[in-house]
Parts: structure tokens; C-alpha cells; sequence
């Protein structure tokens, strides 16, 4: 989504309460160290549970670009799995490769490149141009690799060209300001190893140990035991010996992702819960499960199982955010830094002054992290006092009750959006700028927020399961141009899309799939409650089957219209229709959005064309996907569906009261776009 795409803000309300069990998107760290390692063994791997989201995207695009084949395999009845086809290097030798702001895959590849013989360009947005990278290139200078900076010395982009081993000497790497240039060492280590053994030592501390023992762990699993020990000055010391390859493992599975479990289990901590997050628990190879000892420390109650963890507040069964307060903490948290940002906000819930130790690499994370922190938690009413490498935050005078409602500034950082969200715990609302960035790694993350917030919607007459997520609501006859216009509205702000006319057609087709008559309307209510239905990647599925192209034919249509005028159909229904309401918007097309489904819409359109014009608009799609079609035939059954649609006794065909009606007869797609997103600038 492009910056002008991105929705520019998300009110939160506030949250009372939450409860409930939620599966954890698969590890970014894991995903992307998962990735890279397939891509360098030999064999093929299957790769289970790999995060969606920028971060990862931009590691399988940069392993694409150098010619490593990776097949995508998803489906309603099968896991969806990244099968890496690795072949020990990689296919291509030259590649301009665009790494977004994904640090950890910018660390890793340049360390794997400087020795795959080619020549390679990495770039990434201007953030990553600010993000340093020299005390990676300065430990692999002195072993052969060729590596030079295009602008900024000790910043991206880089240059990579074929380079001579020398292995004479240890690769010796700082390790006081990230883990993952230790990591990308070990993980290229194997390409340097074909006749002798390769030491690896760190100068001075090294932080985020955690992060390099789940390195360790994954290589081993491909193939590679690496050797452990300390320098002389008691520093830790690597050795890859001579001959290590990495051999495909078959098959793997990602663990949950431990770093965004801890706004869920904080959550929990704060508003009663008990809240439980699947897929990470006391058997977890990531460093960041250790933020449950943490939350435990600040007074919340944690049981964990080998893959889940389970939190609940101070006390147990509070069902009001401000009924008690956290015990305030001093610790270093050198070895869970991502983490530990979500300590930063909880400390605004604690009993005094806490302070967060070590936390330097803050400083070169997607943003200064340290002084953003600050910032905002300021807005809120905290006293924070920023230093090189800790914080410490002292809630307002007043405690929760004085903290303020703020709008916040997320600085493109997904994880400063996310931690944030909780301060709604405290009974106030807050505002999240740019809350699409929380794509980097965790795309629905607003979504699951609200789904653990919200009571269980009981009746079908329930307006929505979320009023506070905005919906534009467009509403008109058949072939008015509202389905490509909502579209297309849905793409420019970033909002989820809504066909709700797909559900009616849904139903039709599965209807006549069970063989029930249109004239049945309990049973096909029934089949309606129940229908297996999947949209994925702009396809709908049916009982596993892809029926995108065959709901959009004629006879499917006008089925869908004759079972709509049934009331028993419409209840079993909308409740499905409020499911796609989230974070951060709605657009949804249909011909009840603003009246019925959506009553509390932002914003009501009701688009309309002569029959005549709809009917010239049906045959040119025809035509243009090689369906005959003949135009009177199509201009009486949209003359005969408008009249259904306009007398049926529930929910027929009319503008909202509220509506802003516009006739599409003679304007393009452009133009009632511009003009319904003008509308929503005004109103929204």
C-alpha cells in the first residue's frame, strides 16, 4: 500500500475489558532467518506458519530476485505453506534488491551476498538509509568481502561485488549495538567453510543474546552445530568447522511470534481477562517469551503450557481497567528490547516510577525508539526521563484516572502503533496515526484488538460488532458501477472491501448445489448461517471450490435477487455482513448498507443510472469477457430486478435519509470516485 493509500488514522474507544484466545501470526524473526536458510540448503523445504506481513515479504522478494524458486500453496482445506526450493547458493549473480525497512533481512543478506561470488545492490525506503550498518561491513572487510557505500558512509545502499575469503584471521564483530550483524555472520558462515574452519568473536557485550541463540538453534536444525565459547577477554566466541553445509530439514513449522504476543498478554494483564495467546509458550525458541516474566513481575498472574501462555490481571477478575495499578519495575532488558517497548507503556499503569535498563539498540531501530518513546508517553500526562540506553517513566500525579487522551505518532514504526493501543485500557480513547504501519509484521492486529474487546454480538438486530471502525456505506440498483466504485474507494483508503451482493449469490449457488428450490426460504436461510465461503487474494471460494467467475453470471444474479425479498434469508445474513467490519475501515456496496446493515455509516452514498445506461454498461462487460449477450434481454431483467428490489417488504431498494445521492449515467468510474473520496475527506 502506498503512503498515499494508508488510512491516516485509527480512533481507539475505550477498552473495558477482554478476554478470549487468540492464534499468533508466525514469528518475524523466525519467518525471516527460516527463509534464508531454505534458500541456502540443499534440498527442497516446507516452510508452515511463515508471517505474512513488509518484513517478510521483503526477504522472499530479495531471495526471488537472486533466483531462488519459491512456491506459495494455500487453500480452504490445506495449511498455507512457502515451499523454498534451495540449492546451497544462489542462481543469480547480479540483482538490485529493495529491502524496505526490514533490518534483520538487510543484515543477514549482505553478509550471505559478500560471499556468493556476484554483484548485488541494496537499497530500502529512507529510514533504512539512516539505519547504521558499518560495524557489519567493517568485520567483513578485513576476511575478502568487497563492499562500498553508494552515499553515507556506515549507511545503506550498498554495493557487492565478487569477493576474495581470507580466513587467516577470526571475523571479530561488535556486538553493543545489534545481534543481527552476529547474526548474519553465523548464518553466511557455511559459505566460507569448504576447507577450513571459521572463527567468529565478539568485541565487547553482546546484547539481545536470545536472538542469537534462536540462530543457533534454526541452523542446527538445517544441518550447522556451531561451536560456543568465549575470548580471552570473556567475550563470546563462534566456530563454523571446515566442510558445514546446510541440508534441507524437510519440512518446518514457524512458532508463533513471541513479540507480538506481549500486547495480547498485557492486555490481559490490564483489563481482567484472562486472555490467551496459542503458538508460544514456555517451550518457545524465542528470547521474547521471557516478557511473561516480566509482566509477572509488574503483579500480573501468567501460566503458560508448551505452546501457549495465558494472562489475567493483578487480582484476577477485574472487569474495569482502573480498579488497580501494576507494581512498578527497574530491570535490564537487553535480551528482549523488542518487547520491552510494551513495558514502556505499562509503566503508565504502575504504582510509581519504572525504570527500563540497556535498551540502547532502541536507538537504531525503524525509529530512535528511545526518544519516540518519550514523546508520547509524555502526551499522556507521564514524566519520562530519556538517557543513552534506558528510560524511566513516572505516571502522572493521579495515577490512571489523570492519564490524558492523546493522539499518537507512530513514525512508521509498527511496534510504537501497537503497544500504544493499550494505553484505551485506562478508560480513555486514543487516537493512532498511520495505523497501517503495523503491516510490517502484524497486518490484522487492529482486528484481533477489537474482536477480544467486543462482547459476543447476541441478536441479529446488533447494529455492528464495532461502531467505532468507520464504514462508507454504498448502496444502488444493480449495474450502477457500485461494485467497482467501492472497490476502487476501498484500495485508496486502505479500508476492507464488502461485496454484499457475493453473500446473496453465495447463497443462491448453494442453494442449487444442495438442490433447494428459490421458493424454500427456511432452507435456504440454513444454507445461508452455515456457508463455507473463503475470500482470498481477490478469489472466492465456495466449499473449497472457486466460484469467482460463475457468481458474476446472469442466471446467478437474478437467483440472488429472488431469494433477497425473503426476510429469513436477510436475518441469517447480517451478522456475516457485520464480521467485515474492522480496523481501520469499511467499504461496503449493496442495496441495505446505509439503511439496514450499516445505519451508523460515516458516510451514505446511493449511486443510480437510467436502466438503459445500466443495461449498456452489463453488455459491454459481457462482451469484453466473450459472453454473448443481447441488450434488450439484459435491459428487461434489470428493469424486472429493480422492481423487485424497490417493492420487497424487507429492506426493499431506497436511498438512506442520510444518503448523498449521485447519478452515474454520464460520469466515469474516476469521477464518482474523486467524488465520493472528496466526501469522505469532509466527513471522516
Amino acid at each position: 500500500m502506498s503512503a498515499e493509500q494508508r488510512p491516516p488514522f485509527l480512533d481507539l474507544p475505550p477498552i473495558h475489558h477482554a478476554q478470549g484466545v487468540m492464534q499468533l501470526p508466525g514469528s518475524k524473526s523466525i519467518s525471516i532467518r527460516m527463509l534464508l536458510l531454505a534458500a541456502l540448503a540443499e534440498g527442497k523445504t516446507v516452510l508452515t506458519g511463515v508471517l505474512d506481513s513488509d518484513d517478510t515479504r521483503v526477504m522472499r522478494g530479495a531471495l526471488e530476485a537472486c533466483g531462488v524458486r519459491i512456491e506459495a500453496q494455500t487453500g480452504k482445506r490445506v495449511e498455507a505453506q512457502l515451499i523454498v526450493h534451495g540449492a546451497g547458493r544462489f542462481p543469480k549473480t547480479e540483482a538490485d534488491i529493495f529491502l524496505g525497512n526490514s533490518g534483520l533481512s538487510a543484515r543477514t543478506l549482505v553478509a550471505v551476498l559478500a560471499f556468493m561470488g556476484g554483484r548485488y545492490r541494496l537499497s530500502g525506503v529512507p529510514r533504512m538509509h539512516e539505519r547504521p550498518i558499518a560495524d557489519l561491513v567493517d568485520a567483513l572487510l578485513p576476511v575478502g568481502a568487497k563492499i562500498s557505500y553508494e552515499k553515507q558512509q556506515g549507511f545503506p545502499p550498498l554495493k557487492i561485488e565478487p569477493g576474495q575469503p581470507k580466513l587467516e584471521q577470526a571475523i571479530r564483530v561488535r556486538g553493543d549495538a545489534s545481534s543481527q550483524f552476529l547474526t548474519g555472520l553465523l548464518q553466511a558462515a557455511p559459505l566460507l567453510t569448504a576447507k577450513q574452519d571459521l572463527v567468529i568473536e565478539v568485541e565487547g557485550e553482546l546484547i539481545s543474546k536470545p536472538y542469537i541463540d534462536l540462530t543457533l538453534a534454526l541452523m542446527q536444525r538445517f544441518g550447522v552445530k556451531v561451536q560456543t565459547g568465549v575470548t580471552a577477554a570473556g567475550s563470546p566466541r563462534y566456530v563454523v568447522t571446515a566442510g558445514a553445509r546446510y541440508v534441507s530439514p524437510g519440512a518446518m513449522a514457524v512458532e508463533g511470534d513471541a513479540s507480538s504476543a506481549s500486547y495480547f498478554l498485557a492486555l490481559g494483564a490490564l483489563t481482567g481477562g484472562p486472555i490467551r495467546v496459542q503458538g508460544m509458550g514456555r517451550t518457545s525458541l524465542q528470547g521474547d517469551v521471557r516478557f511473561a516474566e516480566a509482566l509477572s513481575m509488574m503483579g500480573a498472574s501468567i501460566t503458560q503450557g508448551d505452546a501457549w501462555t495465558e494472562a489475567i490481571s493483578p487480582g484476577a477478575v477485574s472487569t474495569n481497567a482502573t480498579g488497580f495499578r501494576l507494581k512498578a519495575i527497574d530491570a535490564d532488558f537487553n535480551h528482549i528490547p523488542d518487547a520491552a517497548m510494551t513495558l514502556a507503556v505499562l509503566a503508565l499503569f504502575a504504582d510509581g516510577s519504572s525504570t527500563l535498563r540497556n535498551i540502547g539498540s532502541w536507538r537504531v531501530k525503524e525509529t530512535d525508539r528511545i526518544a519516540a518513546m518519550a514523546t508520547e508517553l509524555r502526551k499522556l500526562g507521564a514524566d519520562v526521563y530519556a538517557g543513552a540506553d534506558f528510560l524511566r517513566v513516572t505516571p502522572p500525579e493521579g495515577g490512571i484516572a489523570a492519564l490524558k487522551s492523546a493522539t499518537i505518532d507512530t513514525y512508521d514504526d509498527h511496534r510504537m502503533a501497537m503497544c500504544f493501543s493499550l494505553v484505551t485500557c485506562a478508560g480513555i480513547p486514543i487516537r493512532i496515526n498511520d495505523p497501517a504501519c503495523v503491516a510490517k509484521t502484524f497486518p490484522t492486529y487492529f482486528d484481533e484488538l477489537a474482536r477480544l474487546t467486543q462482547p459476543v454480538v447476541q441478536s441479529t438486530k446488533t447494529v455492528s460488532a464495532n461502531k467505532t471502525v468507520p464504514v462508507i456505506a454504498i448502496d444502488g440498483p444493480t449495474a450502477s458501477g457500485k461494485g467497482t466504485v467501492a472497490q476502487r474507494i476501498a484500495a485508496a483508503l486502505g479500508f476492507h472491501y464488502l461485496d454484499s451482493g457475493a453473500l446473496y449469490r453465495l447463497a443462491a449457488l448453494a442453494a442449487k448445489n444442495r438442490n433447494i428450490r428459490l421458493n424454500q426460504p427456511n432452507e435456504i436461510a440454513a444454507v445461508a448461517r452455515n456457508l463455507e465461503v473463503e475470500f482470498q487474494d481477490g478469489r472466492i471460494f465456495l466449499d473449497g471450490d472457486d466460484v469467482t467467475d460463475l457468481i458474476r453470471a446472469e442466471w446467478v444474479g437474478n437467483a440472488a435477487s429472488t431469494i433477497a425479498v425473503f426476510p429469513e434469508l436477510r436475518a441469517a445474513l447480517v451478522q456475516r455482513q457485520h464480521a467485515f467490519r474492522h480496523a481501520p475501515g469499511l467499504v461496503a456496496d449493496g442495496r441495505d448498507m446505509g439503511t439496514v446493515i450499516f445505519p451508523d455509516a460515516s458516510l451514505k452514498v446511493f449511486l443510480t443510472a437510467t436502466a438503459e445506461a445500466r443495461a449498456q454498461r452489463r453488455h459491454k462487460q459481457l462482451i469484453e469477457k466473450g459472453i454473448s449477450a443481447n441488450i434488450d434481454i439484459l435491459l428487461r431483467d434489470l428493469q424486472e430486478r429493480d422492481a423487485r428490489d424497490a417493492s420487497r417488504s424487507s429492506a426493499p431498494l431506497i436511498p438512506a435519509e442520510d444518503a448523498v445521492k449521485i447519478e452515474t449515467s454520464n460520469l466515469g468510474v474516476d469521477e464518482v470516485v474523486n467524488k465520493i473520496l472528496d466526501l469522505a475527506r469532509k466527513k471522516m
